[in-house]
C-alpha cells in the first residue's frame, strides 16, 4: 500500500511538470491551429539562462522569475519575426520553422553551455515531507507551484480584460477583430505566455533530470500526451491530462511486468493513440463544427 501511494504521490509530481509543458503547447495551438515541437527546447534554454545567472552568483528567485522574463520577451518575438510572416503559409511551413526552431535551440545551447550534465538547485529542498519519505518537498513544490499557475491564469483569463480579448481571439479571431480587439498582438502575448509556462516547467525538473540541452526530448512527448489526453482545446483539460499521464507512466513502469523505467516512454506513446482512436478531442475537449 505504501508503495502504491509513493508511486502516485511521485506521478503527480512528474505530472505537474507534464501538466505545465502541456498547457503551453495548449496555448500556442489555440493561438495558431498548430503544435510547437519546439518547446522543449524553448524550456532547456530559458532553464540554462536561469543557471547561468545563479551561477554568477544571482539569488535563485530573482534568476527564475529573470528567465521567466526574458521567455516571456523571446516567446513574443517569436511569433512577431517568424510565424507572423507566415500566419496564412500551409501546415507545413509551420511544420518545418518549428523543426528547425527545435536543432537551433538545440545546438546553441550545446554550443554556449557544452553538453555536460549539470546539477540545477531547487528552492524547496531534497528532504522528505512530514518525514513519511513518501514525497520529497521538491515534488510537493512541483505540484503546488503548478496548482499556483492553473489559479492564476484561470483568474487571468475570467476576470481581466487582456484576458477575455485573447480568448475572443483564439475563439473567433475575426469576430475579435470587429470588436477592435488587435488578435495579431493577442496572439503574441500567448506565445509569451506559453514561452514562460515552459520556462517554469524546465527549471521545475531540471532538479530531477539534470540539466543538459536534451533534458527535455522525452519530457516533451509526456507533455504532448496531456495534452492529447486532456484536449488541445481545453488548458484545464490538458493540466487534468499531464497530472494522469504522470500517475499512469508511474504506476505501469512500477506494477506492469516487463515494462520498467526503459519503457515508460513507451506508455506515452501508447496513450496518444488510444485517446486519438476513441476520442479525438480528447477527454475534455470539444468536438469544432464548421459550416461550409
Amino acid at each position: 500500500m505504501d508503495l502504491l501511494l509513493h508511486q502516485v504521490l511521485a506521478g503527480l509530481a512528474t505530472g505537474g511538470i507534464y501538466a505545465c509543458l502541456a498547457l503551453a503547447i495548449v496555448m500556442i495551438y489555440q493561438a495558431i491551429d498548430h503544435l510547437n515541437f519546439a518547446q522543449g527546447e524553448m524550456a532547456t534554454f530559458s532553464t540554462f539562462i536561469a543557471w547561468q545567472l545563479i551561477q554568477w552568483g544571482v539569488p535563485y528567485w530573482v534568476a527564475f522569475f529573470a528567465a521567466i522574463g526574458v521567455s516571456f520577451v523571446a516567446g513574443v518575438a517569436l511569433e512577431r519575426v517568424l510565424f507572423r510572416p507566415i500566419h496564412d503559409a500551409p501546415v507545413l511551413s509551420h511544420v518545418v520553422i518549428f523543426i528547425a526552431l527545435f536543432a537551433i535551440l538545440n545546438s546553441l545551447a550545446g554550443f554556449i553551455w557544452d553538453y555536460n550534465v549539470k546539477s540545477f538547485p531547487t528552492p524547496f529542498g531534497s528532504h522528505s515531507l512530514f518525514g513519511n519519505g513518501l514525497m520529497s518537498a521538491h515534488d510537493a513544490g512541483m505540484i503546488g507551484v503548478t496548482i499556483l499557475m492553473l489559479v492564476l491564469l484561470y483568474l487571468f483569463f475570467r476576470h481581466t480584460r487582456i484576458g477575455l480579448a485573447m480568448r475572443a481571439a483564439a475563439a473567433n479571431p475575426e469576430s475579435a477583430r470587429l470588436t477592435g480587439i488587435r488578435v495579431g498582438w493577442m496572439i503574441a502575448l500567448g506565445w509569451g505566455m506559453a514561452a514562460a509556462i515552459g520556462a517554469v516547467a524546465g527549471m521545475l525538473i531540471a532538479p530531477v533530470v539534470f540539466l543538459e540541452p536534451n533534458m527535455m526530448s522525452s519530457i516533451l512527448l509526456y507533455g504532448f500526451a496531456g495534452a492529447v489526453v486532456g484536449g488541445l482545446a481545453s488548458p484545464g483539460g490538458a493540466v487534468l491530462g499531464g497530472f494522469a499521464v504522470g500517475v499512469i507512466e508511474n504506476l505501469a513502469g512500477t506494477f506492469i511486468p516487463y515494462v520498467g523505467r526503459e519503457l515508460k516512454l513507451t506508455i506515452a506513446l501508447f496513450i496518444i493513440v488510444a485517446v486519438l482512436t476513441v476520442k479525438p478531442s480528447g477527454i475534455f475537449g470539444r468536438t469544432v463544427v464548421s459550416r461550409v
